[in-house]
């Protein structure tokens, strides 16, 4: 008998049901999705077996794909999601070294806006607001090797 392990995963307020079964299968709002995992945190998607790079740190996951980086809260499928804060603060999705700051302290910033540009498996990562908001404190520069889960921006 196989096991399947299911995650909501949001994304700009859509949320998306996905099941991920031991045997390799994928299903995203209960459509098939073909994968193939093919090394630690690297993922063939789709029928053209794209390579995707995934990294988590809490219920935070970013997938790397195209040259593009995709943001995502996942949280298991019958579990409550805590109400969002005022406070934002955001941190890498995995070691990297700070490439860009490209805000400051007390500057106004929209949700999409890109933050800080990093460097990690020889690729840039946008960490880009969550939020509308005001920056409260940058705690980074260009050439910082920074770890998962260490703030770098904070946004109120």
């Amino acid at each position: 008998m196989t096991s399947s392990h299911r995650v909501i995963i949001i994304d700009n307020d859509r949320e998306h049901a996905v099941t991920v079964f031991d045997d390799g299968r994928v299903l995203v709002d209960d459509v098939a999705v073909p994968t193939r995992i093919t090394g630690p945190g690297e993922i063939r998607v789709g029928e053209d077996e794209t390579t995707a790079w995934v990294a988590a740190a809490g219920d935070r996951r970013w997938v790397f794909v195209d040259g593009n980086a995709y943001e995502f809260d996942a949280h298991d499928a019958g579990r409550r999601r805590r109400a969002p804060s005022g406070h934002n603060s955001l941190s890498a999705p995995m070691p990297a070294t700070v490439i860009r700051v490209e805000v400051a302290e007390g500057v106004n910033v929209r949700r999409g806006d890109t933050l800080v540009i990093l460097e990690a498996m020889k690729m840039e990562l946008p960490i880009r607001a969550t939020s509308d908001g005001i920056v409260t404190a940058v705690r980074c520069k260009p050439g910082d090797l920074v770890q998962p889960g260490v703030t770098l921006v904070e946004i109120d």
